[in-house]
């Protein structure tokens, strides 16, 4: 059986993924074959892509972060009763392929009747959005944060999970997404026109407790400077590093964008207030607590099934696609999370041409 596979030969811009077509993996031992239907774009990958993810991986390479599809085969001492379930993982690369190999305990059952596109929106985006509130933030009721790119994919599981908690919410965006954030209860921000951090003085008198920052670099220090006394900055990203899909800068910006958050945060510890500044990384916290990240997906899951959260699908896009997908994420401004589809699942009539959640 042949499948189709996205490769990285070498690092680049969007024009260095290619597509390649081969016999399709056979599971090892411990292993289950999942047949991926749903293989969401990060900016993680685009960063991979770039050779400058602290996540190194050796080329050539698949990218693919987070994906849910179908256990098609099982490996010697694999659950064969897994074999025909949907599931959903965090492979960290290799998910842009019609077939992915992985280990059984890396698998987290997906229940039933849930739209992989919507389900696969969960493994990174919100898993992430779910730990830094819940796992490093303590978020309680009447806590107000601060969410930078409030319209994004994180933003918007922030906004979705901050409203169950409780939160009193206020998101960073660009005019044209200010509807979005309100809707999910926030009082947005315009970051092109407004100085954030003197807003969210005008609008609290002393400052929030939490600030979720993904972009990073100087963003860093100017989200500390929001906090009230005994507040954390959690920062997770570097949006920065992308400039209308185009690497910025170079190596020299790259470190400098690395180093600088670090010493920002010895610079917090030293300061008055209590305030801190905090790093988050999924693969590094999945590798420490395994535990936590399938206890938390499978919370979110559930919070999916009963309708409780509802992911933002920006579109749907065939895995030929793979290309204009990281050059739509890496111009900015996508509404949500783009999804591959890898495999059809449903049949292709059935599939909805948009998400049914803030359409627009």
């Amino acid at each position: 059986m042949k499948s189709l596979r996205v490769v990285v030969r070498h690092y680049g811009g969007p024009e260095v993924l290619e597509i390649v077509e081969e016999d399709a993996p056979q599971p090892g031992s411990g292993e289950l074959r999942v047949r991926t239907i749903a293989a969401g774009v990060s900016f993680a990958e685009l960063l991979m892509r770039e050779g400058i993810h602290p996540e190194k991986t050796t080329l050539p390479f698949t990218p693919g972060w987070d994906i849910v599809g179908i256990v098609d085969k099982a490996g010697d001492g694999a659950s064969h009763a897994m074999v025909g379930k949907m599931v959903a993982a965090l492979p960290i690369h290799g998910g842009y392929a019609q077939f992915i190999c992985l280990p059984e305990d890396e698998l987290t059952p997906v229940p039933t009747g849930v739209d992989p596109a919507e389900a696969v929106s969960l493994v990174l985006n919100y898993v992430t959005a779910y730990q830094m509130m819940h796992r490093l933030g303590h978020a309680s009721p009447g806590q107000r944060v601060l969410i930078h790119g409030a319209a994004g994919g994180v933003g918007t599981a922030l906004l979705q999970l901050g409203r169950l908690a409780g939160l009193e919410m206020y998101g960073t965006a660009s005019l044209a997404t200010h509807q979005i954030v309100s809707a999910l209860g926030a009082t947005p921000i315009d970051y092109e026109r407004a100085d954030f951090v003197k807003e969210i003085h005008r609008l609290t008198n002393d400052g929030v407790d939490v600030v979720f920052d993904g972009v990073g670099e100087a963003n860093v220090w100017r989200s500390f400077r929001a906090l009230r006394p005994g507040g954390r900055v959690i920062a997770y990203g570097f949006t920065s590093f992308l400039q209308k899909g185009q690497l910025a800068g170079g190596l020299r910006y790259r470190l400098r964008g690395i180093l600088r958050p670090a010493w920002y945060a010895v610079r917090a510890f030293v300061s008055p207030g209590r305030r801190r500044i905090l790093p988050y990384s999924i693969q590094y916290l999945k590798r420490w607590k395994p535990a936590w990240f399938r206890e938390d997906l499978g919370a979110l899951l559930e919070l999916l099934r009963d309708g409780k959260i509802m992911p933002m699908v920006a579109e749907r896009m065939p895995l030929s696609d793979a290309r204009r997908a990281q050059e739509l994420l890496g111009q900015g401004g996508v509404k949500g999370k783009l999804v591959l589809i890898c495999n059809s699942w449903p049949p292709k009539k059935e599939l909805p041409s948009k998400s049914r959640a803030f359409e627009t």
